[in-house]
């Protein structure tokens, strides 16, 4: 027989989370409280021979501050700051007592702060913070008002500009993933378009390099970000690049970094494929293009290549056309290890991260303009990065670096 939970054991459950919870908090609390006494007394010591002309210290203990409530994942803590008189070594010109446990302004923990903007992007609306975290932070959570969102967000914006003044001196990709991404604005005449490249450096792992407004995909923006990327340092090409078949990026990319291979998006090439063929053969084509690039081989997936373009050129030459164009860059990746295939045939680096900024910004029913979207992009992206994965086979980077050659994902040891 099912057993059901009653409401009497419910209540009993939640009392002892509350009982726990109190325990917990009380206990953050005392610890906290210690760490202050610490810190202030460890100081006082360091400065006990620090003496005025009279011959007394001229760093003394004075009491407490004010209580005041601290903001913290657990809950609200109410903390007394130990309270240090230093005016005697100010005056003297040096600089006197700043707690690193417990900043003077501090409200709310690093952590709460970080995990605000995570709340925000992830489709909390500014007006519904205090009823999502009062539960879990009490009554403590009041002070959250949509002016704090507001103000993370103006320093969002200067996050990102410091981000895009970064030095990356030293830097090296052995892959770059470049794409455009489309958003609405309701201030704007039209949509915003991103301009988004992610590199896997090498130990394998994966980093965002750029993220700028770009108002369209032609090769004058992505150039003025390539140059960018060198100009700040990154002057070792990437072994390989990988796109859809926006022309504008390619011709950049050509210009900046010649020696840079070229290997289109497969996701994407399927997709422009099939919008040229009747839906009714769709399974078909799919079928036909996932054997291309799963094949074990170049000259299988070649083989795979003929024998689409045999079937359907006759009738569907368009369809045909957009495949043999882009010929030499879809099989590129053969020439790469086979560990690493998954993550070079496509750009789904960028799409996969992306399709979370454009859930947020339909939350919002598009973003109010687009320096807001650039920082709300800036912002989303950086959380998604520590969720990252390092590529599979990284090792194997060290060799590409070295100039070793791969035939069909194998590395050649006779060359």
């Amino acid at each position: 027989m099912q057993k059901y939970t009653t409401i009497p054991q419910i209540q009993a459950k939640e009392k002892v989370r509350g009982a726990l919870d109190a325990i917990f908090r009380d206990g953050a609390q005392k610890m906290l409280q210690m760490a202050l006494e610490e810190e202030v007394s460890e100081f006082i010591e360091k400065m006990q021979e620090r003496r005025d002309e009279r011959g007394l210290q001229q760093v003394t203990r004075n009491g407490y501050m004010p209580e005041r409530p601290l903001l913290t994942g657990i809950g609200p803590l109410k903390i007394r700051q130990p309270r240090i008189d230093d005016r005697e070594l100010r005056k003297a010109g040096e600089p006197g007592f700043v707690s690193d446990i417990l900043p003077k302004y501090l409200r709310r923990t690093a952590s709460l702060d970080n995990v605000l903007p995570v709340l925000y992007l992830k489709g909390i609306s500014l007006g519904a913070f205090q009823g999502a975290l009062e539960p879990l932070l009490g009554e403590g959570v009041k002070n959250l008002s949509s002016q704090v969102i507001l103000r993370l967000k103006a320093r969002w914006e200067q996050d990102y500009l410091d981000w895009n003044r970064r030095d990356l001196t030293g830097m090296e990709f052995i892959y770059i993933w470049a794409d455009g991404i489309h958003f609405e604005t309701r201030m704007e005449d039209s949509d915003q378009c991103v301009l988004v490249i992610i590199g896997a450096d090498t130990f394998g792992k994966k980093h965002l390099l750029a993220l700028e407004d770009g108002f369209s995909e032609n090769s004058g923006n992505w150039e003025r970000i390539l140059l960018d990327l060198v100009r700040r340092g990154l002057t070792i090409p990437p072994k390989l690049a990988i796109a859809d078949g926006a022309l504008g990026f390619w011709k950049a990319a050509s210009k900046i970094i010649p020696t840079t291979v070229h290997q289109r998006c497969w996701v994407h090439k399927m997709k422009n494929v099939l919008l040229r063929l009747p839906e009714s053969l769709h399974p078909r084509a799919k079928s036909m293009m996932h054997e291309m690039f799963l094949s074990p081989t170049r000259e299988e997936a070649l083989e795979a290549f003929g024998r689409f373009v045999r079937e359907f050129e006759a009738k569907y030459p368009k369809a045909t056309e957009c495949l043999v164009k882009d010929q030499a860059a879809l099989f590129a990746f053969y020439d790469f290890p086979a560990e690493h295939w998954a993550h070079i045939r496509t750009s789904n680096p960028i799409e996969s991260t992306f399709s979370t900024v454009r859930l947020r910004t339909n939350k919002t029913r598009g973003c109010l303009n687009r320096k807001t979207t650039l920082a709300m992009a800036f912002k989303l992206s950086m959380e998604c990065q520590k969720t990252w994965r390092r590529l599979r086979g990284f090792k194997l980077l060290t060799l590409l670096k070295a100039g070793h050659r791969f035939i069909d994902g194998k590395l050649d040891k006779a060359a």
